[in-house]
């Protein structure tokens, strides 16, 4: 029996979503083993300072151009023009929803002097821990160094991109939130720039296996929101911005 035409476009399409989530993982892969001998030898060769850049800024780019690479070969498309107005601004404390694996991606690409708070067993990861070690990012597992080593960043004129929720969203629209961002930013003196980070579908989130295959075209956005200044009262301003990013994730998820 000669299949339909509509299932035969359909099982292509489906093959389609296959290879792309394939090759857009192979291509991560692949920029992370080019980058990793680099990193593992520049800390030894340069002062902290410049290895620091030097690595910020290699993540950036190697970050984009996996997007572009998406773009081109996966039918993704990414709105992230909004985050370019931030890039001559800083320090900022930069937070958001968390919806997928990919969201530091979507921010760091466009912003070359960004600091993640990252996983203690990712830091300890050979293949990308040398990398986020080079570049001055931050371990998670020890609040009080965290935020230490956070104002020194800010100090040193860096964005610092966090999470509040500290992991993927698990019910949307948002999980509770830390009190770290409100400690960081009342140590500091730095401000705390909002990012709202909309999606077509939450691929790569918590209830998101790394095999189970887009559905695509996907397409993720990220725009700002409120800023607010530094507290003086902690447990004030994390209710009022885990209010605030509830109220303004309502509708994240919606894009076409």
């Amino acid at each position: 029996m000669i299949a339909q035409p509509s299932a035969a476009r359909s099982f292509v399409w489906s093959f389609y979503e296959y290879a792309a989530m394939v090759m857009g993982l192979l291509v991560l892969l692949l920029f992370c083993l080019i980058w990793l001998p680099f990193a593992l030898v520049l800390p030894l060769l340069l002062p902290s300072e410049a290895g620091r850049r030097i690595g910020r800024w290699m993540i950036a780019l190697g970050f984009r151009l996996y997007l572009a690479f998406l773009q081109w070969t996966c039918s993704s498309r990414f709105d992230l023009a909004e985050l370019d107005a931030l890039r001559d601004q800083g320090p900022l404390i930069l937070v958001a929803n968390h919806p997928s694996l990919i969201d530091a991606v979507l921010v760091v690409s466009r912003l070359p002097n960004a600091v993640c708070v990252m996983k203690a067993e990712l830091m300890n990861n050979l293949l990308l821990g040398s990398a986020a070690r080079l570049a001055g990012y931050i371990r998670n597992d020890g609040p009080v160094e965290m935020v230490v080593h956070a104002t020194e960043a800010l100090q040193q004129g860096a964005h610092l991109l966090l999470f509040p929720e500290g992991s993927r969203t698990k019910h949307f629209p948002l999980d509770a939130c830390s009190s770290s961002t409100g400690l960081i930013s009342r140590r500091s003196h730095v401000p705390v720039q909002t990012l709202l980070i909309d999606f077509s579908v939450p691929y790569l989130g918590k209830a998101w296996p790394i095999w189970r295959k887009p559905r695509l075209p996907l397409s993720f956005s990220v725009r700002l929101g409120k800023r607010f200044d530094p507290p003086e009262d902690v447990a004030v301003f994390t209710r009022e911005l885990e209010a605030y990013l509830r109220e303004a994730c309502v509708h994240c998820g919606h894009l076409s």
